[in-house]
């Protein structure tokens, strides 16, 4: 019951899924929310038990794009209603789960800055719209984060997704603060949280800083992490705010096999939420060792001073940005493509193109 030990230490833990089974078994071990995202859809559908649901939105005419978010849309709110209990008795603390916005959006080349920003407002409004426990994932774009201000203040519940440094968060988070003070309901069920992605950061260094020594190389996923996390806490801790806005310790599985399946969720114990993969949260469930408070434990000083001085952040940012919205934009291609396919095998039905555009 390792789980139980994890969620003692004072972290909530989510599931990085969507996939019915999967939030049926981890509800029991106490996980409280979920998240989805286009690989994560994709991968659902994949697997065929979607097969029955795709052939009726065929047949009732939808596209390739709108049947794609017709299948998002529900695979959320079959979740949201699994978690809504939790959203309940945590009176709007926990038991939400993630609905992410349109990849397509930041296609090269596709549409201005201006319509990008634009693009995210309306399509968080929408997918939000009366929805209690859905959280609207914005990634922390240029586009996305100059898209926060207006969405807080429209009352959007967000999580901001693909960040990778503390320049993206407190870009992110004073947005979303700035605009949570316009909001015309008050602050009374103001919730935000903030996704610091962790073992992509890792796997980033192996292969773009090997002058890291033995005892930094592996630890920049956390100690950024880490610093976020303390950052988080200090900017709100004097806000008043009844709701807790959160750092959620993202891309938690492990890049490196040599690592222990449960490294990160280690690490990082004792404070915000874990969004984990299935195979992460069964390793969680299955270890016999205690999880303790680990959050504000930092490597000794030589090591920080060795990350600080041969890691460049931006780069870093810049890197893992683009190769994170180019899979999720490939991911939500493939998506349309699987689609598509099974139109092709469905006698009385005509293609239809997708499109970007919700």
């Amino acid at each position: 019951m390792s789980m139980a030990s994890l969620i003692a230490t004072g972290t909530k833990v989510w599931l990085d899924g969507v996939a019915p089974g999967d939030v049926e078994r981890v509800r029991a071990w106490g996980v409280s929310g979920a998240t989805s995202n286009p690989t994560i859809v994709a991968q659902i559908i994949e697997k065929g038990s979607l097969d029955g649901r795709i052939l009726q939105l065929i047949r009732e005419g939808g596209s390739d794009d709108q049947i794609a978010w017709s299948l998002d849309d529900e695979l959320v709110t079959r979740a949201q209603e699994a978690f809504l209990p939790v959203w309940e008795r945590t009176e709007g603390d926990d038991g939400f789960v993630s609905f992410e916005l349109d990849p397509l959006i930041e296609e090269p080349s596709r549409l201005s800055h201006a319509e990008r920003v634009q693009q995210y407002i309306d399509l968080g409004n929408r997918w939000s719209a009366g929805q209690r426990n859905r959280m609207i994932k914005v990634p922390a774009t240029q586009a996305g984060i100059d898209a926060l201000e207006t969405l807080a203040a429209a009352g959007v519940t967000i999580n901001v997704t693909l960040m990778f440094t503390q320049r993206q968060y407190r870009l992110a988070r004073d947005a979303i603060w700035r605009g949570a003070q316009r909001r015309d309901n008050g602050l009374d069920g103001f919730k935000s949280v903030y996704s610091i992605f962790v073992s992509r950061v890792d796997a980033y260094t192996a292969a773009n800083v090997p002058a890291l020594s033995r005892a930094a190389q592996g630890t920049v996923g956390l100690v950024n992490a880490k610093r976020t996390w303390r950052d988080n806490e200090d900017f709100w801790k004097d806000k008043g705010l009844r709701l807790r806005q959160e750092i959620v310790f993202a891309s938690t599985g492990v890049k490196n096999a040599s690592d222990p399946p449960d490294k990160y969720v280690r690490e990082c114990a004792g404070g915000g939420i874990e969004t984990n993969p299935l195979a992460t949260n069964e390793a969680v469930e299955a270890s016999t060792r205690p999880y303790t408070r680990e959050v504000d434990r930092m490597p000794v000083a030589p090591v920080l001073a060795e990350i600080d001085d041969k890691v460049n952040m931006m780069a870093l940012e810049n890197h893992l940005m683009a190769e994170g919205t180019r899979k999720f934009a490939d991911a939500q291609r493939r998506t349309h493509s699987l689609i598509a396919q099974k139109r092709l095998h469905t006698p009385g039905t005509e293609y239809h193109p997708s499109s970007a555009e919700q």
